[in-house]
C-alpha cells in the first residue's frame, strides 16, 4: 500500500507533510479534515505542531481514505459525523447526509413553536433524526415523536438523540402507519423527492447515499409519491391548527401547494431557502 504513491514501509512524515501531500488528490479542506481525523488532532495542532508524526496504520487508514474521497465518496461517511444547525451529527451510509438547505425547515419549526413550546411534534422519514433531535435540542418541552422505515436510519437517530440528551419517541414504519389515532401541533419532514431516473441521482456524491430516501423509485414518476401520501394523511393527525411543514425539491412547490390546498389545509404557503429557491411548502389544519 502507498500514501500518494510512496512506499509506505519506507515513509515517516508528519501531520503538515501529510496534509501537503493529500491535497496534491482530493480538495484542500477535506485533506485536512481527514488529516485531523485519522490523527485526532485539532486545526490548531496541524498548524502549531505540524511535524508530529502519523503511524504506519494511521498512514494506512488516511491514504485509504483519501482514495474514497478521490473517488468521490461523501467526507461525512468517511469521517462519520456532519454539522447541522449547530450540532453534530453521527451519519453512515443508512442515511441522507445533512444538508444546509433544509435548516429553512427547521427555522419555520422553530416559528410555530414559540408560540406552543409543549407541542406534540411528529418528523416524518427522519433518518439520521436532524430534524426531531435539532426541535427537540431548542424546545425540550415539546414531546417529539419520529419515524422511518428503515431499522439502520432509526439506530443512527436513536444514537443522535442520545448524544445530544433530546428524548425523541422513535418509531418503524412507512409514514403514518405506527401512529393509527395520534394527532400532532406540528408535521415535519424531508422525504424522497427526486423523480426516479433524474440524472442529479447520479453526481455529487448521491450514488454513496442510500437511493431509499432521495427518490420514490417509481419509473416515469414525478418524485412527489411520498410527499403525496404525507399531505394526504395529514389531515387525520394533525390537532386543530395544526402545521404541516415539507422540504421538497426546487421546481415542485406549485405541485406541493396544489397538494396542500386539494386537502383542504388553509395559510398554504412556499418559502424561499438562502438561494432564494422555494424549497418548503406548507398549510394549516382549519
Amino acid at each position: 500500500m502507498a500514501f500518494i504513491g510512496k512506499p509506505l514501509t519506507v515513509m515517516a512524515i508528519g501531520i503538515g507533510e501529510a496534509w501537503r501531500l493529500a491535497s496534491q488528490r482530493i480538495d484542500r479542506l477535506d485533506a485536512r479534515l481527514l488529516v485531523e481525523h485519522v490523527a485526532g488532532c485539532a486545526h490548531a495542532d496541524l498548524i502549531a505542531r505540524p511535524e508530529r508524526l502519523l503511524s504506519a496504520e494511521q498512514l494506512a487508514t488516511l491514504a485509504a481514505l483519501i482514495d474514497r474521497r478521490a473517488a468521490g465518496e461523501p467526507l461525512a461517511y468517511l469521517i462519520g459525523s456532519a454539522a447541522f444547525y449547530g450540532l453534530e451529527f453521527a451519519v453512515t451510509p443508512a442515511v441522507l447526509i445533512p444538508r444546509p438547505d433544509t435548516e429553512l425547515l427547521v427555522d419555520l419549526a422553530i416559528e410555530r413553536l414559540r408560540s406552543m413550546p409543549t407541542a406534540q411534534v411528529l418528523d416524518l422519514g427522519t433518518g439520521s433524526g436532524i430534524l426531531a433531535v435539532t426541535l427537540g435540542h431548542l424546545f425540550p418541552s415539546a414531546a417529539l415523536t419520529a419515524v422511518d422505515r428503515s431499522p439502520a436510519a432509526l439506530a443512527v437517530a436513536s444514537a443522535n438523540a442520545a448524544r445530544h440528551a433530546v428524548a425523541v419517541r422513535f418509531l418503524a414504519g412507512c409514514w403514518y402507519s405506527p401512529l393509527a389515532g395520534t394527532r400532532f401541533d406540528l408535521i415535519v419532514a424531508n422525504p424522497p423527492y427526486v423523480a426516479h431516473g433524474d440524472p442529479h441521482l447520479r453526481r455529487d456524491g448521491l450514488p454513496f447515499e442510500p437511493a431509499m430516501a432521495l427518490t420514490d423509485g417509481l419509473a416515469g414518476g414525478d418524485g412527489l409519491a411520498c410527499i403525496r401520501a404525507i399531505v394526504g394523511g395529514a389531515r387525520a393527525h394533525l390537532r386543530p391548527r395544526g402545521w404541516l411543514l415539507l422540504e421538497h425539491g426546487y421546481r415542485q412547490a406549485a405541485a406541493v401547494r396544489a397538494l396542500l390546498n386539494r386537502e383542504g389545509l388553509a395559510e398554504v404557503a412556499s418559502w424561499h431557502d438562502l438561494s432564494k429557491i422555494e424549497r418548503v411548502s406548507g398549510g394549516r389544519l382549519h
